[in-house]
């Protein structure tokens, strides 16, 4: 085996996560993540916890850009040098 074959699976394997590390990262989802968190049930999957959090994410960017939409709208009808731009202003800044 060639010195460079060797050397990118032993890369490969020193990157690697370890079972340990999944369960561990499974749990900081279940965590972070209020439609599992909210749950009775210590039973969750980690194929499921991770459907919700794609789920979790996915909704958060609908959020996100909605809010951006509304904010957009808002801006659109209010004078720029009206004291309600300068409050969305300061509130953007923060």
């Amino acid at each position: 085996m060639s010195s460079r074959s060797r050397s990118s699976r032993e890369r490969s394997e020193s990157t690697r996560i370890s079972d340990d590390q999944i369960v561990q990262l499974v749990f900081k989802l279940r965590q972070l993540v209020p439609e599992i968190r909210t749950r009775r049930s210590d039973k969750v999957s980690a194929s499921k916890v991770l459907q919700e959090t794609c789920n979790y994410i996915k909704n958060l960017h609908r959020e996100v850009d909605d809010l951006s939409e509304r904010l957009a709208q808002l801006l659109s009808t209010i004078d720029a040098d009206s004291a309600e731009a300068a409050i969305i202003r300061s509130l953007l800044s923060n």
